[in-house]
């Protein structure tokens, strides 16, 4: 069965391309578009199944863009969720007004996002992938429950460390800066990174055989953290 096709309109390219590794782990295959104008473009391009929009956008905002793609013969029926970081009232009624099929408030969860997209396409008639889980870093992520595994045993992970390790499971292999891990686990654009220190301490002894000698989880010094992806059998920068 071929794979739902999701077109990702972020201008913050880090978050789109994070969105879009995740999602492609999970069986989907995904475009990218940065601003309004190059939004409709891909439309016109790619006929996606589904549109994740967000409302900040340069050239044309969000609601324009959707009101555009709701107004169009061939993509009116192209269900679209909404992201972003207004939380007034009437900024979701105008996203729903503007044709949204569902409205994500930043910041969110890949797991919350991962959910959503999987409701909306089994209400629009689209298949869902049946990517519920993925393997990273030798662990099994379940996104539908929020657990994790590792060897079958579930980790026993509070909600902040299960976040972390999703956020970076979905970069396995690469290394995720502390500013990218602060704005994706906790919403935050900078702040004291001694929370985020001590949240890999916690994990590092919950997902680790010898949490001294971590061979998952790394520090990239002055950098951030990787989580190994264990299927290349190879050791990385960092490491």
């Amino acid at each position: 069965m071929p794979s739902s096709r999701i077109l990702i309109v972020e201008d913050e390219e880090s978050l789109a391309r994070m969105i879009a590794e995740a999602l492609s782990r999970q069986g989907y295959e995904c475009g990218l578009a940065f601003d309004g104008d190059a939004a409709l473009n891909a439309v016109s391009e790619l006929s996606p199944d589904l549109v994740i929009l967000d409302v900040m956008l340069p050239r044309l905002d969000g609601f324009e863009v959707a009101r555009r793609i709701k107004s169009g013969r061939e993509s009116r029926a192209i269900p679209i969720i909404m992201l972003t970081a207004r939380d007034a009232e009437e900024d979701v009624l105008a996203g729903f007004e503007a044709g949204a099929s569902d409205y994500v408030r930043k910041p969110f969860s890949i797991a919350e996002l991962s959910a959503r997209v999987r409701s909306v396409l089994n209400r629009s008639g689209v298949p869902a992938e049946n990517g519920k889980s993925f393997e990273a870093g030798g662990l099994t992520i379940d996104a539908r429950r929020e657990e994790a595994y590792k060897d079958g045993r579930l980790l026993d992970l509070s909600a902040t460390e299960y976040r972390l390790l999703e956020a970076l499971a979905v970069r396995a292999g690469h290394i995720v800066t502390r500013g990218e891990l602060l704005r994706r686990v906790w919403g935050m654009q900078a702040g004291d990174t001694r929370t985020l220190d001590v949240h890999v301490f916690r994990l590092r002894r919950k997902i680790e055989d010898d949490p001294d000698a971590p061979k998952l989880l790394h520090t990239v010094h002055g950098r951030g953290y990787r989580l190994a992806d264990t299927s290349e059998g190879t050791q990385r920068e960092g490491a």
